[in-house]
C-alpha cells in the first residue's frame, strides 16, 4: 500500500497525508448526529427564506409569504396597550388637575405615566432624578423653591406655555436687567455682598442695602423673598438657578443668563401633560391649591442720607 492510503493501525481511520513534526492526521468522518443537525439548519434556513423576510432588496426586504414584521407585531402591541389604558386616561382627562389629589388611585396612575413621559421628554435637561444641571441653569425639580408657582395648575400651565417660549404668546416670560454697565465694579461688590448676606451668607454695607432697595426690591422684595407673578426668585434661600459662590452671583448680577424652556403644548397631548404635571409635583416640592402663601416681606426701616454716609465713612468689610 502506498503512503498515500496509509491505515492508522489503532483506529482503523485513512491518514490524510499531513504531517507536523511527526504529528499526522487522520480522516476521521464528522458524527452522523452533527452532519443530520447540520442538514437540518440548512432545510430550516430555506424554509425562513421562503416564509420571513429575508433578502435585502433596492427599497426593501421580501415580505415572505406569512406577511409578518416586527413592526406589525410592535403596533399591535401598543394598540394593546393603548386600550388598556383607554379607561385611565378617559379618567385622568375628564378630572380637573386639582382634583386629581383626591383620588389616591388615579393620583398614583398619574405620576407613573407621567415618570414614564419624564423620561422620554424632560431627562435631557433635568436629569434622570430631575435633579437639574446648576451649571446650565436646568432648575431642580426635586426641592419646594418655585419660580412661578408649585401647585398642579402652575406646573401644567409652565408645561402648556413654556418659559421664554416664541412658541406661545402665553408663555411665562421675564427678564433680568444687566447692570454691568450701570454699576461700578465697588456698587456691583456691594450688591453682591447684600443679595448674599439675604440667605445668611457673609454680611451687607449701607451702600449694598441702598442699592439693592434702588434696584433689585421691586422684583426680589425687600427681604429677598422673590416675586412669582413676575417669576422673580427668592435670594433669601440655599437654592440657586445659576450657583451660589460669589463669582457666580456677581455675574448673574452683571450680565444675567435667561434660560428658556419650551412648551409642550404642539408635541404632547393634554392627558400627558397633565401626568407630567402630576409627577413633577410628586417629586418633593408641590404645593396644593390654596395652600401656597407668599412670604410678605416685612417693613425695614430706611437708613437717612446721614446714616448712609456715617457708616461709608467707617467702610464695609472689603467685600462689597
Amino acid at each position: 500500500m502506498s503512503d498515500k492510503y496509509r491505515i492508522d493501525e489503532p483506529t482503523g481511520t485513512e491518514f490524510v497525508g499531513h504531517e507536523w513534526d511527526g504529528i499526522e492526521e487522520l480522516n476521521t468522518p464528522l458524527p452522523r448526529w452533527w452532519l443530520w443537525t447540520f442538514y437540518a439548519t440548512i432545510a430550516w434556513a430555506a424554509v425562513y427564506v421562503v416564509l420571513y423576510p429575508a433578502w435585502p432588496m433596492v427599497s426593501q426586504a421580501t415580505e415572505g409569504v406569512l406577511g409578518w414584521s416586527s413592526r406589525s407585531d410592535l403596533a399591535e402591541e401598543m394598540s394593546a396597550a393603548d386600550m388598556a389604558r383607554a379607561g385611565t386616561f378617559e379618567r385622568i382627562a375628564a378630572t380637573d388637575i386639582t382634583k386629581l389629589p383626591a383620588d389616591a388611585d388615579l393620583m398614583g396612575q398619574a405620576i407613573s405615566g407621567g415618570a414614564a413621559a419624564f423620561k422620554q421628554h424632560c431627562v435631557q435637561c433635568h436629569g434622570a432624578g430631575a435633579a437639574g444641571y446648576e451649571q446650565y441653569g436646568y432648575p431642580n425639580l426635586n426641592d419646594d423653591d418655585w419660580l412661578w408657582g408649585g401647585t398642579l395648575t402652575d406646573i401644567e400651565y409652565t408645561l402648556i406655555h413654556g418659559i421664554r417660549w416664541e412658541g406661545s404668546d402665553e408663555t411665562r416670560s421675564n427678564y433680568m436687567p444687566a447692570f454691568g454697565d450701570i454699576f461700578s465694579r465697588a456698587e456691583l461688590d456691594a450688591v453682591t455682598s447684600h443679595v448674599l448676606s439675604l440667605s445668611g451668607e457673609g454680611q451687607s454695607s449701607a451702600t449694598g442695602a441702598q442699592l439693592y432697595a434702588d434696584n433689585c426690591a421691586a422684583c426680589h422684595e425687600a427681604n429677598g423673598a422673590g416675586n412669582r407673578d413676575l417669576g422673580a426668585p427668592a435670594l433669601n434661600d440655599a437654592i440657586w438657578l445659576y450657583g451660589s459662590e460669589r463669582a457666580q452671583v456677581s455675574q448673574q448680577i452683571a450680565y444675567p443668563r435667561h434660560g428658556a424652556m419650551p412648551g409642550w403644548s404642539d408635541k404632547l397631548d393634554p392627558v400627558t401633560i397633565k401626568m407630567l404635571a402630576a409627577y413633577v409635583h410628586s417629586r418633593g416640592g408641590g404645593e396644593f391649591e390654596g395652600d401656597a402663601t407668599e412670604e410678605v416681606a416685612p417693613e425695614i426701616e430706611t437708613e437717612s442720607a446721614d446714616e448712609v454716609a456715617a457708616a461709608e465713612q467707617v467702610g464695609d468689610d472689603g467685600r462689597s
